[in-house]
């Protein structure tokens, strides 16, 4: 029995050898003898089947196989390719003129160091943060993205599932193809709502309402998208697109918006606008005065104008610039941080997205002095390419990183993580 047990021990390691990974089973089999190949087939099988499936392109064929987030954007261009939609990858990659500001909030993470501490018991660490009253169980977060049905058709209550499983919360887009009510039910606990304002009041109201009605509790005004935007990288991908886009690009407010679950049932025959062009800090006192619950102002990226929406009341601000997608100023996300948390001096939670893909870049903003880290490009990646599995497993890649790196700090929760563990590069 000794004998037999040794034998198929060393069959597992041989079959296990990165010197065989490349060979085929016959051809490894053919050098055994005849008794020895049925076990060494039982341990090829169970190895073989351990390791990542890459398509011939080598492109993961299933979320399970990423070993990290970027393995999902491939994945994600591949299926939107083979549906004939190259435009609709073209929009969730394009940031504004040559892409500087959305490449800069990425690298620029590379500019902070981590600070590590040895000798520190961290079997066991509290990922959990609290926000408003709300007890999230990561500290990382979905970004609003418009137009999730591009990438898949349960667009945002795909990805309130995926979020809401795992206890971690999202923010819904306006223009998303889902509406808050579905997406709350989806999420299990209430979503924040991104807000759109438009240029028409009576607009804004009926939006503010209607998510406030299904549950929100924070209202999160966009303020970047106030200048317009030359997405280079989109139009190019149209010029490629060969189908038939008029159903849902057709131009006009009212037809954009037709489709949009949010504006389902509001009058928007007056609405020349989305964003709000032309908003002052005098809208955000009128907001300020509808908005039951909270107000967070997303899109600040200096001190100066963190300072002024604590004079105008608002409850948090995230610092954006739209994933790179607002401005090309070249300026990233982390670099102003320290900025705005230091304006604020505590008195509102600040958290930041853009660039984010490691779960160190999550460890770094939160040293820095974020309350929370979003993520945007990710986690569509990933529903782009596998649906609500394919959210799950970005999420989970994100976590584990950021467990990982937490515990290399000796940091046992999020309030121990602090700017004694981020240093310049």
């Amino acid at each position: 029995m000794t004998n037999i047990i040794a034998r198929r021990n060393f069959l597992k390691f041989i079959a296990g050898s990165p010197l065989v990974a490349g060979a085929s089973f016959a051809s490894i089999a053919s050098l055994l003898p005849s008794g020895s190949r049925e076990a060494f087939a039982q341990s090829y099988d169970v190895l073989r089947g351990s390791r990542r499936a890459l398509g011939p392109d080598g492109v993961i064929t299933a979320p399970g196989d990423a070993l990290d987030v970027f393995e999902f954007e491939p994945a994600a261009k591949k299926a939107l390719l083979s549906q004939g939609a190259p435009a609709h990858f073209g929009y969730l990659q394009s940031g504004v003129d040559g892409n500087v500001t959305r490449d800069a909030n990425h690298t620029a993470y590379a500019n902070y160091n981590i600070r590590v501490k040895r000798l520190i018991d961290a079997r066991k660490v509290d990922t959990g943060v609290t926000i408003f009253g709300e007890t999230w169980a990561s500290p990382i977060f979905m970004c609003p993205v418009s137009s999730l049905g591009a990438f898949n058709p349960e667009a945002g209550v795909a990805v309130a599932r995926a979020a809401g499983k795992r206890k971690q919360q999202m923010i819904l887009s306006t223009v998303d193809d889902a509406s808050i009510v579905d997406v709350n039910k989806a999420h299990g606990v209430p979503a924040w709502f991104m807000l759109y304002p438009t240029d028409d009041w009576a607009v804004t109201q009926a939006l503010v309402n209607r998510a406030e009605t299904a549950g929100s509790p924070a209202i999160v005004l966009t303020v970047d998208r106030q200048g317009g935007r030359n997405t280079e990288e989109l139009f190019n991908a149209r010029r490629q697109d060969e189908r038939d886009c008029t159903g849902c690009h057709t131009p006009g407010f009212a037809n954009e918006v037709s489709r949009k679950a949010n504006f389902f049932g509001i009058n928007v025959s007056k609405v020349t606008n989305l964003y709000g062009t032309g908003m002052t800090w005098e809208f955000i006192d009128r907001l300020r005065g509808i908005v039951k619950g909270k107000l967070v102002l997303k899109g600040i990226m200096t001190g100066d104008d963190a300072k002024e929406a604590l004079r105008h009341g608002v409850d948090g601000l995230i610092v954006s610039n739209h994933g790179g997608r607002a401005e090309e100023s070249g300026q990233a996300t982390i670099g102003v941080l320290v900025e705005i948390v230091d304006a604020v001096n505590g008195r509102v939670p600040v958290l930041i997205d853009g660039g984010v893909r490691r779960g160190t870049d999550v460890l770094k903003a939160l040293g820095l002095g974020a309350a929370a880290v979003g993520i945007g490009r990710p986690y569509v990646w990933g529903l782009a390419s596998f649906g609500e599995p394919g959210v799950d497993r970005v999420l989970q890649i994100l976590d584990d990183e950021f467990i990982t790196i937490m515990r290399q700090t000796g940091a046992l929760n999020i309030k121990q993580i602090t700017r004694d563990n981020v240093s310049r590069a």
